[in-house]
């Protein structure tokens, strides 16, 4: 007896659909699509002229920092060289009053006393040794008498009529100033002239302000 062979019919909805190849975008294709408003040529120009703005902006604050540092650079350099410079101002101030003694000494003593002469030459001795120091010191006294009157440098005490020296004139000095380096150190304390009235003898007037 003959065996049935089984017959199988496969339906066309069982069958699980092959997937299609996915094929990569053409590079070409994109040209041919429109750009986004964003990535257009103007708005692209936009971008650039600001970042160039913010660099520019960038190069000027860093400059701006780098000239700031080199001043503060240079600021610290002149104070340090100030403090070199004038680290002795307050002791060489208190010893100008042993040459002011000194001096008023030397001009009080009586120059026909042999013994008080000797005293003189000490004491002159004195005084060039402590100059020397001074001027080691770089203290330099300035020049007054004779002089027009420069309030920078001197303190006018009083005026007097002068018919021999022009108006504004130092024609006495009562105490001398110094400079140390090109800074003043005290101002020289002086007499400044004025003009004489006509047939009147000159006279001096005393400046209360000083």
């Amino acid at each position: 007896m003959a065996q049935k062979k089984r017959i199988v019919i496969e339906d066309d909805n069982d069958k699980t659909p092959l997937e299609e190849p996915t094929i990569p975008p053409n590079p070409d294709d994109a040209a041919d699509q429109p750009l986004d408003a964003a990535d257009s040529p103007k708005a692209l120009e936009e971008k650039l002229a600001a970042a160039e703005a913010e660099a520019s902006e960038n190069r000027d604050r860093m400059l701006r920092m780098a000239a700031e540092l080199d001043n503060s650079k240079k600021r610290a350099a002149r104070d340090l060289d100030d403090i070199k410079k004038y680290a002795t101002e307050n002791l060489i101030r208190q010893l100008l009053t042993v040459v002011d003694n000194l001096e008023r000494a030397i001009a009080s003593a009586a120059p026909d006393n042999e013994n008080g002469q000797s005293l003189v030459d000490g004491v002159a001795l004195t005084l060039a040794e402590i100059m020397k120091i001074l001027e080691k010191h770089y203290v330099s006294p300035i020049q007054a008498l004779g002089e027009p009157f420069d309030p920078a440098f001197h303190q006018a005490m009083c005026q007097e009529e002068s018919t021999d020296q022009p108006p504004n004139t130092v024609v006495q000095e009562f105490q001398k100033g110094y400079l140390i380096h090109d800074r003043l150190l005290r101002p020289a304390m002086v007499v400044v002239s004025k003009a004489a009235q006509d047939g009147q003898t000159p006279e001096k007037t005393v400046n209360t302000n000083a």
